[in-house]
């Protein structure tokens, strides 16, 4: 499902205008990139938690070489989905 999809799902449901939804749909998303950015955590309540955690630098091998190399440290996000989710997919 693209951003399209969601505007045009949305657009089916509410009857607003697809540029009006497009910018509430490019909104939202906006403000939970910022919230991770920031290093908050996004809690959307009946669908999961995204939060960023920090990865240390660590060893790591060349998969074509062998050579042993260093993965710097970095930022990544994890979604944790919620019970709700978890039940509603596998019902």
């Amino acid at each position: 499902m693209t951003k399209a999809d969601l505007v045009e799902v949305a657009f089916e449901k509410v009857g607003c205008s697809k540029k009006d939804l497009a910018e509430v749909v490019d909104q939202v998303f906006e403000t939970i990139k910022g919230a991770l950015e920031h290093g908050d955590k996004v809690k959307i309540s009946g669908f999961g938690n995204f939060t960023v955690r920090h990865k240390k630098a660590r060893r790591g091998r060349n998969p074509q070489t062998g050579d042993e190399i260093i993965i710097g440290e970095r930022r990544v996000m994890t979604f944790k989905p919620s019970q709700i989710l978890k039940d509603y997919v596998n019902k």
